[in-house]
């Protein structure tokens, strides 16, 4: 079975990201609702979901993968503005057209929602309006805390800023705990880290190289991680254990 009939045939109970996604607090009779007029849809990696501009005429929640948001300047210079990560809504209730190019940075699964009935839905069910406010509020602390880390953070930390967060978004979706070691695979080439932290491609690989000999992390090729210590990967970003963002 593809990944696509995979998810086509998950009920929201079997669903991966429930505990963390817009419908996490709905009582089952919401959940009945939002099941009928909820759809899958899967992306390749390099696909486009959404381009700025565009009405949008679905809303919902990343299941598998990530997507970046991207802003085009008039002279077609690009910027990479924000990552979406497993659980992380799409769209905005209430906004015609879309903000930014959503894109797919790797294969990607999305639980979609039928816009306009999505938002009578969440008109009446304060379970849904509140989790989105939780998110969204959620999702401004992380931009504000960005600004930090592309503004004032030396490349190391950059990168281990980075690692940290896609450590504790696996593990908070796979219901992990934050003690001993932490290994997840990282969805992301390190082109894609490059353009989202604004650096080199060259200095990205060369401080990956460095976090690895000082045996902050553990590499497996080029993707499998493993983290010994979180709390020393938190020193390297510059934040303490108690902090951080993208939970």
């Amino acid at each position: 079975m593809t990944l696509k009939a995979l998810y086509e045939h998950t009920n929201c109970d079997e669903c991966p990201i429930r505990h963390r996604a817009v419908c996490a607090h709905c009582e089952k009779d919401e959940l009945e609702e939002l099941e009928s007029i909820k759809y899958y849809r899967s992306f390749e990696a390099g696909q486009t979901i959404i381009w700025s501009g565009d009405p949008m005429h679905f809303v919902g929640s990343v299941v598998s993968g990530i997507a970046s948001l991207t802003q085009t300047m008039e002279d077609g210079r690009t910027q990479m503005v924000g990552l979406l990560l497993p659980s992380d809504f799409v769209g905005r209730p209430g906004r015609e057209t879309a903000a930014y190019d959503v894109i797919a940075t790797t294969d990607l699964v999305m639980c979609c929602f039928r816009k306009k009935p999505f938002e009578d839905l969440m008109a009446n069910t304060p379970h849904i309006a509140h989790r989105l406010l939780q998110m969204t509020l959620d999702e401004l602390d992380a931009a504000r805390e960005w600004m930090l880390v592309l503004g004032r953070k030396t490349a190391r930390e950059k990168i281990a800023s980075l690692l940290s967060i896609i450590a504790r978004r696996d593990a908070s979706i796979h219901r992990k705990g934050m003690s001993g070691q932490i290994v997840f695979d990282l969805p992301l080439t390190r082109e894609a880290m490059a353009d989202y932290l604004g650096l080199t491609l060259e200095t990205v690989s060369r401080q990956i190289s460095a976090l690895k000999k000082d045996q902050v992390i553990l590499l497996e090729g080029k993707r499998h991680v493993t983290i010994p210590d979180m709390g020393r990967l938190m020193e390297e970003a510059g934040d303490d254990t108690d902090g951080g963002f993208l939970v």
